[in-house]
């Protein structure tokens, strides 16, 4: 067995910056949309939400 020989671990590329792929930026792009669309969504649905319960109790 080869104990005393390890390999090094992979070399890293943090800090080093690198132009993005135009697929990683479309993805970044889509991502922001979709979690825009989502907090939009659930600021309705919680807006609907008071409505009906407003209505249900004043009756």
């Amino acid at each position: 067995m080869n104990s005393d020989k390890t390999s090094p671990p992979p070399a890293r590329t943090t800090g080093a910056k690198r132009q993005k792929t135009g697929a990683e930026l479309r993805e970044e792009r889509q991502k922001a949309a979709l979690k825009a669309n989502m907090a939009r969504r659930k600021a309705q649905a919680k807006a609907r939400l008071g409505q009906h319960n407003d209505k249900s109790q004043g009756q």
